[in-house]
Formats: C-alpha cells, structure tokens, sequence
C-alpha cells in the first residue's frame, strides 16, 4: 500500500483507505475517492494530479493525493 501520490501516468490502483480529518475525507469522498474504488493516474505536473476515478476526471494536489492510499 502507497500513496497515490507515488504512482505514474498511466499507472492503476485500488484505493485501499483515504485518511486525514473528518473533512479532508469527506472532500475526498464527495470526488469520488472511496475505498475498492480503482483510480488511473492521467497526468502529473510539479506533483500535482489529473486522474480518472468513477468515469471523471478529476484534479487534486499532491497533498490530498497523500490521504489516498493505493
């Protein structure tokens, strides 16, 4: 298990668990980013994240993508 900020574009995962305070997690989950959800990183710029999750795309910074683990 990793954070989703350590994988690539192009590279697949299953969220595992989504972590932080009562309200990061659910900002997270009202983007979709829930657990047995799979993810596809689509691009990243300076650690920042576009990704496909739930058929969106969705942008988010890198110190969101730490909570999401993969």
């Amino acid at each position: 298990m990793q954070p989703l900020v350590f994988l690539r574009p192009g590279d697949d995962g299953t969220i595992k668990r989504v972590s932080g305070a009562d309200d990061v997690r659910r900002f997270l989950a009202g983007l979709g980013f829930v657990e047995a959800t799979n993810v596809r990183v689509v691009s990243r710029f300076n650690g920042n994240m576009i990704v496909n999750v739930r058929d969106s795309r969705v942008a988010i910074n890198k110190d969101m993508a730490r909570h999401i683990m993969v």
